[in-house]
């Protein structure tokens, strides 16, 4: 590896990491350009000159049996990054959500004296809150992006600042809804479906299947309905075209623009994640479809203390869309629930109304910023005068 004056390891395993990631990443380089990132991350990040060690997409599972699936791929990227701690220490270590990998080598760089700063916190107010314990042994300070985060780690002593929600400063759509459509060359007379299959190669296997044959049951109910779907970093169109194909639907895929692309649908079809955050800051209804393994379930079921899955629904702190889980995530339900949406105008309304008091819960913008800031005082206490960050209050 190229020497550099500043050396930063960042770790962002999945699509949404990439995103947060690579923001990150140039507003630190508009504070001081010398600094050198490298470790894990997707093509977002590669555009912003970051050095990406591993590809983020091959990082990208969820579950205990698909970890196990891709089990040599990620144990060969934590050996990598672990040798590079231990032999050739950045300043900083930067990890992004992505907690099952991020913890273990918050460990090693702990043992080799490299401090290290969390951005986007394991979700210890879902389950296993113990976790907070041993998360305060091994982070040096720790960046919330939801403002009820922060008394769980103030609470175990470690240093933890409420930077904002990253999305308050990605999510912006000026255009109308017929606008919108039209740019992506739909009819904005006619009905238009989202489908969000995921970021993840197991979700896409898990759960394309089940959006394929609810986009088949709604095609028979509304002969002029328009399907369109966002492609995340970490797949290639080979990943799913082949579904669709198959199932004889016409779908619209694209790689960019995706808030304009949501304010193009009357209604969309998501897996839970951070997109769900996203559809609700442009405001429009959706059905959000959770499914893992059954192994994985039974014991997700027993740790999960949170009535909700959804980030949306969590954030406004009731459910404000619907939630088909396991089971229940199948084509029927699914197209009942968009049909409704469709079809059922104050329903409609209700949700969109709804949905506009999220933002309002999630503080202020400039998240990425803020966290470039907190970044630099750890790498240099000389800069806190003039890069350090304390927090933010929605």
């Amino acid at each position: 590896m190229a020497k550099h004056p500043r050396r930063i390891m960042i770790v962002a395993g999945e699509a949404s990491g990439d995103i947060y990631g690579a923001d990150l990443v140039r507003e630190a380089h508009k504070l001081d350009p010398q600094l050198h990132f490298f470790g894990i991350g997707g093509q977002r990040m590669r555009e912003t000159g970051a050095e990406t060690l591993i590809d983020s997409a091959d990082m990208a599972v969820v579950g205990l049996v698909e970890v196990l699936k891709h089990f040599d791929v990620i144990a060969a990227a934590f050996r990598t990054l672990k040798q590079i701690l231990l032999n050739e220490p950045p300043e900083l270590l930067i990890l992004i959500d992505y907690p099952g990998f991020n913890l273990r080598l918050a460990k090693v760089a702990k043992k080799a004296g490299v401090k290290v700063l969390y951005y986007i916190s394991p979700q210890i107010w879902a389950w296993r809150q113990g976790r907070v314990t041993k998360i305060a042994r091994l982070v040096d300070h720790m960046a919330v992006i939801l403002p009820f985060e922060a008394p769980f780690y103030e609470k175990a002593g470690l240093p933890v600042s409420f930077v904002g929600h990253p999305m308050l400063d990605l999510v912006s759509v000026d255009m109308s809804r017929s606008a919108a459509a039209a740019s992506f060359n739909l009819d904005p007379g006619r009905q238009i479906v989202g489908l969000f299959p995921g970021s993840r190669k197991s979700e896409i296997e898990r759960l394309l299947p089940v959006i394929v044959g609810a986009a088949a049951k709604l095609k028979e109910r509304f002969s002029g309905i328009q399907f369109i779907l966002p492609l995340a970093s970490t797949l290639r169109e080979d990943d799913i075209a082949p579904f669709f194909t198959a199932a004889g639907l016409n779908v619209t895929i694209t790689h960019e623009r995706i808030h304009d692309m949501i304010r193009a649908c009357d209604a969309v079809i998501s897996v839970s994640g951070t997109v769900t955050l996203e559809i609700a800051l442009v405001g429009t209804p959706m059905v959000i479809i959770y499914k893992l393994s059954p192994l994985t379930y039974q014991l997700a079921k027993r740790l999960v203390k949170v009535p909700n899955i959804g980030l949306c629904n969590i954030v406004a702190g009731e459910t404000v869309v619907q939630e088909l889980i396991q089971d229940d995530a199948n084509p029927e339900k699914i197209a009942a629930e968009v049909g409704r949406l469709l079809v059922e105008r104050p329903y409609h309304s209700a949700i969109v109304s709804k949905l506009s008091g999220v933002r309002a819960k999630l503080g202020c913008g400039g998240a990425s910023v803020n966290v470039a800031r907190l970044a630099l005082t750890l790498c240099d206490p000389r800069t806190a005068t003039t890069a350090s960050y304390s927090g933010v209050h929605p």
